[in-house]
């Protein structure tokens, strides 16, 4: 076509068409930069907020020193689990464009290529790595460089491997729990690590149900091991997690037996009522099959909302001894 004729073209089409494709050029720069933020998750963040349990667990919020070096922290876990979205995308691309909600996942939509994908996510887990390594004490850098190394392990290869798929997403969460206390060298109780444990498990195995009811008949076209496992197993799995990390949670909490230093209420004790109402809030979306996304159930179902503040307000009063 000559240019005289495109010229032509041009002039033809309608005024709010060419407009609408001008436009659309000058966003096109921004496509990639916009699309490797989506891809690194800013939704799942929140799930970063439990670097700060285990000194929330020790009564150990009360100094700047201790907030400015969870910030820290939180900052670093974010760039590493947000370099792993990045590098699991650019695998998954593939079955997460047979997935009716990921397909929109920018590497799926073709909006980042993948290779762009896979090279950002492992630059940002070598910049994670090293500030680590530089900002805090040296088991925090190798608890987070273990983190990035476990998943991308998974990624690779581990998400198709029966059961372990499933220890290794629960150590993840597991990971983001205790590093908060690895890096203000607070000792980790084993009724934290136990409760925080199975309580991830407890999530995980749901959100597993969740997806294996939702894409029944897909024939593991989004995730291949979803044809391995039964959701009769998967509902096992979840429901002795929950059993477990509720049991864990009342033997820390009657640890202490009574009121302590003439508290008004034993806080400690009453909080088990909150925890084991917030475990049987959340069981109900896992049996419907819909605690697929759980930064949705937690953020959106206002009466676990309600119960969560209910059991923060407990906890805090007991560790405060009101």
């Amino acid at each position: 076509m000559s240019e005289r004729s495109t010229v032509l073209l041009e002039q033809a089409e309608p005024p709010e068409q060419r407009v609408g494709r001008a436009v659309s050029a000058r966003r096109r720069p921004l496509r990639v930069p916009l699309g490797l933020i989506r891809t690194a998750r800013p939704r799942q963040w929140i799930k970063n907020v439990l670097v700060a349990a285990a000194p929330a667990a020790a009564g150990e919020l009360d100094s700047r020193h201790t907030v400015v070096q969870l910030a820290v922290v939180f900052a670093l876990f974010t760039a590493a689990a947000s370099a792993v979205y990045l590098i699991n995308d650019a695998r998954d691309a593939e079955a997460d464009r047979a997935h009716p909600v990921k397909r929109t996942r920018p590497v799926a939509s073709g909006d980042v290529p993948a290779a762009v994908a896979c090279a950002a996510g492992v630059l940002l887990a070598a910049a994670a790595t090293a500030a680590a390594a530089v900002l805090c004490n040296t088991m925090t850098a190798a608890l987070l460089t273990a983190y990035v190394l476990m998943q991308i392990a998974y990624c690779v290869r581990l998400k198709h491997v029966l059961v372990v798929d499933l220890a290794i997403v629960t150590t993840g969460f597991l990971m983001r729990a205790m590093i908060g206390g690895v890096a203000l060298s607070i000792p980790l109780s084993r009724w934290f690590l136990i409760t925080a444990g199975f309580g991830a498990l407890f999530m995980v195995a749901a959100k597993r149900y969740s997806e294996a009811v939702e894409m029944a008949g897909s024939d593991g076209a989004t995730r291949a091991l979803l044809t391995s496992y039964t959701t009769g197993y998967l509902r096992f799995v979840w429901q002795l997690a929950a059993g477990v990390a509720v049991l864990g949670y009342c033997l820390w909490a009657l640890e202490s037996g009574g009121t302590a230093n003439g508290s008004l209420l034993p806080w400690r004790q009453l909080s088990m009522i909150a925890f084991i109402l917030a475990v049987l809030r959340y069981a109900v979306f896992a049996d419907r099959g819909t605690a697929g996304a759980p930064e949705d159930v937690v953020l959106r179902d206002r009466p676990l909302a309600v119960i969560g503040l209910a059991w923060l307000a407990m906890y805090a009063m007991a560790v405060a001894d009101l």
